[in-house]
């Protein structure tokens, strides 16, 4: 386990699942559960250290080179509770809850069908299957679901009704990845996570490639003045490259419904033609908010409206 290198971590995990999470599995009979319900609560001690790594490192370099000056800090600080609720646990350990007992189904109804999950690692020639190259191999297929999924947040009216609430903000920081509507956070780690498990990826790598993506992208989002060279930007999404994503009358316009989706390696939209590479540090938001939509100014009231325009309403 990751948090097993910072022994205080560790017993704080330790300490928690004892004192809270088993207790809560006992009562519900998922017993069972118990190996998977630690492995998730290992995910508390993971985001102290991304948190704590957020404010020193990304915050002193916004403060050395931001694009812009923080003028709304309200609605940072709402963003800096989402970050709370996805990186201190709390969200994965709702999602392990709810889909935990449906994998587990999927799973034994595929061995009693005789079906073996496809496992990546295998197809790999044998001197490419060492740790490091097959982790990247897994970084990579994710990396390409995530932007399909990413374009389908951005093409259909009911999910972009929900991932509208991310686009929203209007003084982006390192804090505003997890600005997102919690049902379209489940959707999203649904499907990531199922295809996770259908290509063989374990839960330990599952962790630290989930970790690795957050980290970047919490550098993507940030206010910083930062672009990565012509080579660079082709290899990396960067944030001069995702901010023309969340940029008024650009991020969410024309017949792809944006450009930038690349939430890792911007390969993707190199390949589908939704690469936009010019530079500059555009303002960020959606362009209906200049005429006064409201999408909510605190978290409650941001997920609120998010189902009201789900509903046709708002």
């Amino acid at each position: 386990m990751i948090a097993a290198a910072f022994d205080p971590l560790a017993r704080m995990q330790q300490w928690l699942f004892e004192s809270l999470v088993q207790p809560l599995l006992f009562a519900a009979g998922w017993m069972r559960y118990e190996e998977e319900a630690f492995d998730a609560l290992e995910w508390l001690p993971i985001g102290v250290l991304e948190v704590a790594l957020l404010a020193l490192a990304l915050g002193a370099l916004q403060r050395r080179w931001p694009v812009e000056a923080v003028r709304d800090c309200a609605a940072v600080r709402t963003d800096i509770a989402y970050t709370l609720l996805h990186r201190l646990g709390l969200f994965p350990l709702l999602a392990f809850a709810l889909l935990a007992p449906g994998f587990d189904a999927i799973e034994a109804r595929l061995r009693w069908l005789g079906v073996s999950r496809f496992d990546i690692e295998r197809w790999l020639p044998e001197a490419a299957a060492r740790p490091i190259l097959v982790f990247f191999a897994y970084l990579v297929v994710l990396d390409a679901v995530d932007y399909l999924i990413h374009r389908g947040q951005h093409r259909w009216r009911w999910w972009w009704a929900l991932h509208a609430v991310h686009h929203s903000q209007r003084q982006m920081t390192m804090w505003s990845d997890n600005r997102n509507h919690l049902i379209d956070d489940l959707i999203r780690d649904a499907l990531l996570a199922g295809v996770a498990l259908a290509i063989g990826v374990a839960p330990g790598q599952f962790v630290a490639l989930v970790v690795a993506v957050r980290l970047v992208q919490s550098l993507q989002h940030a206010n910083l003045k930062l672009r990565f060279g012509r080579i660079g930007e082709r290899l990396l999404v960067s944030p001069s490259y995702h901010r023309r994503h969340h940029a008024i009358g650009v991020g969410h316009e024309g017949a792809a419904r944006g450009c930038n989706f690349g939430v890792l390696f911007p390969w993707w939209d190199m390949l589908a033609g939704t690469a936009d590479f010019r530079p500059g540090f555009v303002p960020t938001g959606i362009r209906d908010q200049l005429d006064g939509r409201d999408y909510g100014r605190g978290f409650w009231s941001q997920q609120w409206r998010a189902l009201l325009r789900l509903a046709g309403r708002g």
